[in-house]
C-alpha cells in the first residue's frame, strides 16, 4: 500500500475539485426536485418529532417560498428506513429549510465518496496515480453528481456501501500481513491468530447503515460476507495452513457472520430509535392490546415487526407505471436517464439569451464513462475468470450486488439512478482497466517495442479520460439546473429516451 504525502494529498485535490463542481449553486434549482417531495419533508419531520409526519397540502410551494409550516399532527405511511433522511436532516439542521440545506447532507456524502474511493482505488492499485484517476472519474460522472445535488437516499446509500468495502479491504490487507509475519519468520503453516478486526467491526456498521437507508444494501452484505471469509481463507492460505478452508469455517466464519450480519441488525434497530422512543409513528401502537406468543418481546419491536410487513408488502405490489422508468438491462448503456426537474423560459428569464430555453435536472450518467466502464466489465470477467485476479472477482460481484437483483421485478417500476449504488465499483473497474491499458513502467532495459507499447497505451488512456472530461462539462448544465437555449438543449439529447 503506497503511503506518504501524495497518498493523502492526491485524493484530497481531486476531492476539492469535485467538491466544487458540486456545491456550485447547489441551490438551484430553486424548487422541490423529483422525489425530494417525499425526503425532504420525512427528514424534516424525523428532525423535530423523531418519526415521519404527514404534511399540509400545497407543502411544496411553502418551502420554496421559506415557510417551515409544512407539518401536520399526525403520522404518514412511509416505505424506506430513516438512515438516509437522517443524512438529509442534517443537512436541513445546519442549513436550514431550503434547496441549500435541504441537499447539504447529501452533497457532502457525494464529496466525500470522491475522495473515500480514491483511497480505495490506491489500495486496489497499489498506485497513487490510478488511485486519484478512480476518485476524479467519479468526481466527473454526471449521476454523482446530479445525486450529491438533490435530497434522494441513494447516495448515501453508495457511500455507507463504498465505506464498507473500504474497511473490508483494510481488514484484508491486515489479515495478509500477518499472514506473511508469519512465515516470515518461519512460522509457515502454524495456526494464522488474526486477533481483534476493528476495521471488520467497521464495515458491519457500514453495512448497518446502508440497509438502514435502503434494503436494497442487503444483497452488498451477503456479497460482503462472502468476500471476508474468502479473504481469510485465502490467507490462511499464505501462512501456510495445511486445511485453510476448514480453519476459516471453525474460526473466522462465525466471528465474520457476527461482525457483518450481526452487527449490522443492531446498527439498524438503532437507526429505528426515533420511531421507537416516540409514540406517534406509523403503526407505533399496533401491538399494543394484542395478544402475542412471545410475551417477552417489547411491544415496540413487535409494532416494527408488523410495519415492516406493512413495507414489504408495499414493494413487493408496486406496479405503478412512471414516465420514467426503465428496465435494468439499459442501466449500463443509459437507456433512460430521469428528467428530475425541467422548466421553459422565454427571452429574458432567468438568464435566458435566445427565444426559447430549457432549464433540467437530467438523471444521468456521463456517457463516454459508463459505455467505457461497461467495456471494462468484459476485461474484467477475463482477469477473475483466466488469472484469477480477486480484485476483479470483487468489483463484479460489487456490480452483481447492485444490478443483478433488480432484474427480479419485472413489474415494479424501476429507474436508472438506482445504479448509483454499484457506480464506484463500475468507476474502479474501469480505473483498473486504464492501468492494464497503460502497461507497467518499462525498467532499465526494455525494449524499444515495450516502450512503445506503453507510449501508445498511455495516450489511449489519456484520449479517453480526457472525452469523458469533455463529455461531462458538455452535460454539466443539463445536471444542475443551467439554462441552454432550445436548440442546444436538443443537441445533448442524443437519443429520443433521453428526452
Amino acid at each position: 500500500m503506497p503511503t506518504g504525502l501524495w497518498a493523502w494529498l492526491g485524493p484530497l485535490l481531486v476531492t476539492v475539485f469535485g467538491g466544487f463542481l458540486r456545491f456550485w449553486n447547489l441551490g438551484r434549482p430553486n424548487a422541490v426536485v423529483f422525489d425530494e417531495t417525499y425526503y425532504v419533508k420525512d427528514s424534516w419531520s424525523i428532525l423535530n418529532h423523531g418519526y415521519e409526519r404527514a404534511y399540509a397540502r400545497g407543502a411544496d410551494a411553502k418551502l420554496v417560498r421559506g415557510d417551515e409550516d409544512i407539518l401536520l399532527d399526525r403520522a404518514t405511511f412511509i416505505v424506506h428506513p430513516p438512515v438516509g433522511k437522517w443524512v438529509i436532516a442534517l443537512g436541513e439542521k445546519v442549513g436550514g429549510l431550503d434547496a441549500v440545506g435541504w441537499r447539504l447532507g447529501v452533497a457532502v456524502i457525494g464529496t466525500a465518496s470522491i475522495f473515500l474511493i480514491a483511497r480505495v482505488g490506491i489500495r486496489l492499485t497499489r498506485s497513487i496515480v490510478l488511485g486519484c484517476l478512480a476518485g476524479f472519474l467519479l468526481a466527473v460522472d454526471g449521476l454523482a453528481v446530479v445525486m450529491s445535488r438533490t435530497a434522494l437516499l441513494d447516495g448515501s446509500l453508495s457511500f455507507f456501501l463504498l465505506a464498507a468495502f473500504a474497511c473490508l479491504l483494510v481488514d484484508r490487507d491486515h489479515a495478509f500481513e500477518r499472514a506473511q509475519r508469519l512465515v516470515d519468520r518461519g512460522g509457515a503453516g502454524e495456526r494464522l491468530r488474526l486477533g481483534v478486526r476493528p476495521w471488520r467491526i467497521a464495515a458491519g456498521l457500514c453495512c448497518g447503515l446502508a440497509v438502514g437507508t435502503k434494503w436494497s444494501a442487503l444483497p452488498f452484505l451477503a456479497l460482503f460476507g462472502i468476500l471476508a471469509v474468502l479473504w481469510d481463507r485465502s490467507a490462511r492460505a499464505v501462512a501456510g495452513e495445511p486445511k485453510p478452508l476448514r480453519s476459516m469455517l471453525r474460526r473466522d466464519a462465525v466471528p465474520a457472520f457476527v461482525s457483518l450480519v450481526g452487527l449490522s441488525a443492531v446498527v439498524y434497530v438503532v437507526s429505528w430509535s426515533g420511531w421507537l422512543a416516540t409514540g406517534g409513528g406509523w403503526s407505533r401502537q399496533w401491538a399494543a392490546g394484542r395478544d402475542t406468543a412471545f410475551p417477552f418481546i417489547p411491544d415496540a419491536l413487535r409494532s416494527l415487526w408488523h410495519y415492516h410487513d406493512e413495507m414489504r408488502v408495499f414493494h413487493t405490489n408496486l406496479t405503478e407505471d412512471h414516465p420514467y422508468e426503465s428496465h435494468p438491462w439499459g442501466w449500463l448503456v443509459l437507456a433512460r436517464p430521469v428528467a428530475y426537474w425541467s422548466e421553459d423560459d422565454d427571452l429574458g428569464e432567468h438568464g435566458c439569451e435566445a427565444r426559447r430555453c430549457v432549464r433540467e435536472v437530467l438523471g444521468i450518467g456521463t456517457p463516454m464513462l459508463w459505455w467505457a466502464a461497461t467495456v471494462a466489465l468484459v476485461w474484467l470477467l477475463w482477469r477473475w475468470a483466466g488469472a484469477r485476479d480477486w480484485r476483479a472477482g470483487a468489483l463484479l460481484g460489487g456490480v452483481a450486488a447492485g444490478w443483478l437483483p433488480w432484474f427480479r421485478y419485472e413489474d415494479r417500476p424501476m429507474f436508472f439512478f438506482y445504479a448509483i449504488s454499484f457506480l464506484p465499483f463500475l468507476v474502479l473497474g474501469l480505473t483498473m482497466a486504464l492501468g492494464a491499458l497503460v502497461g507497467p513502467a518499462p525498467g532499465v532495459g526494455a525494449s524499444k517495442r515495450e516502450r512503445r507499447r506503453r507510449q501508445l497505451g498511455s495516450w489511449a488512456a489519456g484520449a479517453l479520460v480526457l472525452a469523458v472530461v469533455l463529455n461531462f462539462f458538455y452535460l454539466y448544465p443539463l445536471l444542475t439546473g443551467g439554462s441552454l437555449p432550445r436548440g442546444e438543449w436538443l443537441d445533448r439529447m442524443w437519443f429520443k429516451t433521453w428526452i
